[in-house]
């Protein structure tokens, strides 16, 4: 994982807590079902017993919940792909592209995890340099980006939480050669449940 999906040794993402959650489910006793996994940088604006009925909103197959990059991080990061498949949804932005995902906020359904024979072969390190091959794929962002990679080509593995679950407020790639389509990405719809101030972005006090 972290040759795939770090910047390399000393990186801040390098650390092997940052692809725990990729197999919390082998990690965790059987004991153990469900699991939030939250950032720091966050402020809640409802009781986090909501969040966990989430759950329950799960489609059969989906083992994490998780919500879409709010940057056009991946936009970015899949350039070489992109390049090659002028055509392709991957790292456009939502409702009908797909952006990738944030692992600032998850749902991990670590009994789906271990009961799903697709998620648990998509773990196997060959097919890990299969699809990072497939897809021109090195990432630095942790887990974050292997669920990202995965559910380019496994949507069904994911149930995509709304964006005012893990509303983002880093705005780097607007300065940084995407102003053109930020708020494509950055936009966020409907109620805010929980606020992320992702690259030390000030949280709104209200």
């Amino acid at each position: 994982m972290q040759k795939h999906f770090s910047a390399g040794s000393g990186a801040y993402y390098s650390d092997s807590i940052f692809f725990l959650s990729v197999a919390m489910h082998k990690i965790m006793p059987e004991s153990l079902t469900r699991i939030v996994q939250l950032d720091l940088d966050l402020k809640y604006k409802t009781n986090i017993r909501d969040f966990f009925q989430e759950f329950d909103r799960f489609p059969p197959g989906a083992v994490i919940g998780i919500a879409r990059e709010m940057q056009p991080v991946y936009r970015h990061t899949f350039w070489q792909y992109r390049k090659e498949h002028p055509q392709t949804r991957v790292g456009e932005p939502p409702p009908d592209g797909l952006p990738g995902f944030n692992s600032g906020v998850m749902l991990l359904d670590l009994g789906a995890m271990r009961a799903s024979a697709l998620y648990n072969q998509l773990l196997e390190p060959s097919n890990v340099a299969k699809l990072a091959d497939q897809y021109r794929f090195k990432g630095h962002l942790g887990d974050q980006d292997f669920f990202t990679m995965i559910g380019m080509e496994h949507p069904e593995l994911f149930y995509s939480l709304a964006c005012g679950w893990n509303r983002q407020l880093c705005t780097w790639w607007r300065d940084h050669g995407y102003g053109d389509v930020f708020q494509l990405y950055y936009r966020c719809d409907g109620p805010i449940y929980i606020y992320h101030g992702n690259c030390n972005s000030p949280i709104p006090d209200d």
